[in-house]
């Protein structure tokens, strides 16, 4: 029972080593090969810092604090069915923009303490998730060049 904390982290953190070295993968296979250039270096890095955490964790060298609680699955659950949904649906469907705006509206949504019953605390939401796409969009699209799915919408 004591090393449920250490267990955790350990599959945690294999889990996130495999995603990277997934990501990493496609991104090395994908073409044209110019549009994969920005996620070849991000994937590299992140695949870099999950093996080192993950050969940390399995060293037992890490402070993994008390694990998490069922609680705290339950409250990351929706955050995690609205990843996947958006990577393996929405993103290649409606395209990176339109899909990338909706799911960080549910999220804010869904994870924003203020009052849901209050009109002033949607407006916020709705301004901060146009924030969001208008820096996505000048990050990705106009600083970076970054290919982006665009598929039904933009």
């Amino acid at each position: 029972m004591t090393d449920r904390p250490r267990t955790q982290h350990i599959l945690a953190s294999g889990l996130v080593a495999l995603v990277g070295i997934w990501v990493a993968w496609l991104s090395f296979t994908g073409t044209p090969a110019r549009a994969f250039l920005f996620p070849r270096i991000i994937s590299v890095v992140f695949v870099a810092l999950a093996l080192w955490t993950f050969g940390k964790a399995l060293l037992g060298k890490t402070r993994v604090g008390p694990g998490l609680s069922v609680i705290a699955v339950r409250n990351i659950l929706p955050g995690i069915v609205v990843l996947l949904i958006y990577v393996f649906w929405a993103a290649p469907t409606l395209g990176f923009y339109t899909a990338s705006t909706i799911a960080f509206f549910i999220l804010l949504s869904f994870y924003d303490p203020a009052p849901h019953g209050e009109i002033r605390t949607w407006v916020k939401r709705v301004l901060i998730t146009a924030g969001f796409l208008a820096v996505m969009y000048g990050l990705f699209a106009l600083l970076l060049g970054v290919f982006t799915p665009r598929e039904i919408l933009f």
